[in-house]
């Protein structure tokens, strides 16, 4: 290619990076119209229910805690400089830097957004419940500079902007499952890349507050926003050491990752708790939903106090949210259909196949007579059976009587206060905070119980 025919087609490619530019800003002032007009409409569409059958035919959906990330990529300037055959070089591998954008959002399951140009925008606790989507979002961003600042011809920097808040978001169907977003969240974090420097993370107070345990940022200044207040905004610096697993403590670490399980526990929870609240059979008076939480409770209490790491408690919570929801599937061997139900369902969450394993033993410990092997195994036993030593002990069984002669298993009160002190009095708790904090009322319970079989007999 002459000299001629170069500087023609350079001419001629600085005129679409500067249209590009045009649109995009067209594009975005277009959008932040169209997010009000829909607004409006929504509005209308509810103050006219009655009138309109089809209001929520839209298919929108409100989301009060989504993160939104958006990535827009620098570099035209250098790349004006490049002879065409680079161009041609460069604009590919932006294509390719999007592409594994996307690959990296998708690792961390949030949506992404159609953009144009050289943006990128996704969103995590759309697709998904994800109470720590705005931890997520962050960890895609620092892997997203790790991928780009690893590239050793890299001619592209990325300036990347995080926000939460509420959105609106709408499935688009057409050869593919495609989102739109729209909402002040979008349009505030579209305005924060503008002000970021080279390869940085910007993010605003909101995430911060949300982040701030597991990675280290330092605040940068106040944004202004378009009738609103002035936004706070930070720079994330990586994540807290302790917590990363490379020098620039952009990728995390197993503890970081054992942190992060326990931050969305309270998803899985929900996720269960609603399957059991919806599943289990009327009849099953002790073994619902208020007996899981109160496992759950206990064994989060029993393994502070025994001095459980973050990796053990993550464990011992998960075993005790499932060790009773085989009650769902048969009230026979229920712990071995509570296994079956966790192999099922914890993948979902990002549970390895040898936490998995670990969780599936916890549960079987919970069958009796109980008989643990571990400390995790003994706290769950603990927890399983902590009524026998708390003062609501006689609505509790009676309660479990009421369950059993539901089903026929037990023929009266007394027989059930005979099998009582029979069961009590050769139980034991086996761990030092569970003797600490129930041993001596369970013994006031055996004497209650030898009253009530002597008041029956009379």
């Amino acid at each position: 290619m002459d000299l001629t025919s170069n500087r023609k087609l350079l001419k001629h490619t600085a005129l679409l990076i500067a249209e590009n530019k045009e649109l995009k800003e067209k594009y975005r002032l277009l959008s932040e119209s169209y997010d009000q007009l829909s607004d409006e409409l929504e509005q209308y569409r509810q103050k006219h229910a009655s009138k309109e059958a089809d209001a929520d035919s839209s298919g929108q959906t409100r989301y009060r805690t989504a993160t939104v990330l958006f990535a827009e990529f620098k570099g035209f300037s250098d790349i004006m400089a490049e002879t065409s055959a680079n161009i041609a070089e460069q604009m590919d591998k932006l294509d390719m830097y999007l592409f594994l954008f996307t690959q990296i959002s998708e690792k961390y399951h949030l949506v992404k957004v159609q953009s144009i140009g050289d943006s990128f925008i996704c969103v995590g606790g759309v697709s998904e419940k994800n109470n720590a989507n705005p931890i997520t979002v962050t960890l895609a961003a620092l892997e997203m500079l790790y991928m780009l600042e690893n590239d050793a011809q890299q001619a592209w920097s990325v300036n990347i902007g995080i926000h939460t808040g509420a959105v609106t978001a709408r499935i688009e169907r057409k050869k593919q499952t495609a989102y739109r977003v729209k909402g002040d969240t979008v349009n505030t974090v579209s305005r924060m890349v503008a002000v970021g420097q080279k390869n940085t993370v910007n993010i605003s107070a909101t995430t911060y507050e949300m982040i701030k345990e597991l990675f280290e940022c330092t605040y940068v200044n106040l944004l202004p926003v378009k009738y609103r207040n002035k936004l706070e905004l930070y720079t994330v610096r990586g994540i807290h050491a302790g917590f990363a697993s490379d020098s620039k403590r952009y990728l995390p670490n197993d503890a970081f990752r054992t942190r992060l399980l326990l931050f969305r526990f309270g998803d899985l929870q929900e996720y269960v708790l609603d399957m059991l609240e919806n599943g289990l059979p009327a009849y099953l008076y002790y073994h619902n939903v208020k007996h899981t939480v109160d496992v759950v409770t206990e064994s989060e209490l029993i393994g502070w106090a025994e001095g459980l790491n973050d990796q053990q408690l993550l464990l011992l919570k998960t075993a005790a949210l499932f060790h009773d929801t085989g009650h769902l599937v048969s009230y026979a061997d229920h712990e071995e259909r509570s296994t079956e139900i966790a192999r099922k369902t914890l993948p979902a969450y990002d549970y390895t196949p040898d936490e998995i394993n670990e969780i599936c033993r916890i549960i079987m410990a919970t069958k009796l007579p109980p008989k643990p092997a571990d400390i995790l195994e003994a706290i769950i036993c603990d927890a399983d059976l902590d009524y026998l030593g708390r003062t609501d002990f006689i609505p509790v069984s009676n309660a479990l009587y009421e369950e059993l002669k539901a089903q026929n298993k037990m023929p009266s009160i007394n027989e059930w206060n005979k099998m009582q002190l029979k069961f009590i009095s050769a139980h034991q708790y086996f761990t030092k905070t569970g003797r600490e904090l129930r041993e001596v009322k369970k013994q006031e319970q055996i004497e209650r119980i030898r009253q009530l079989i002597s008041e029956d007999r009379a």
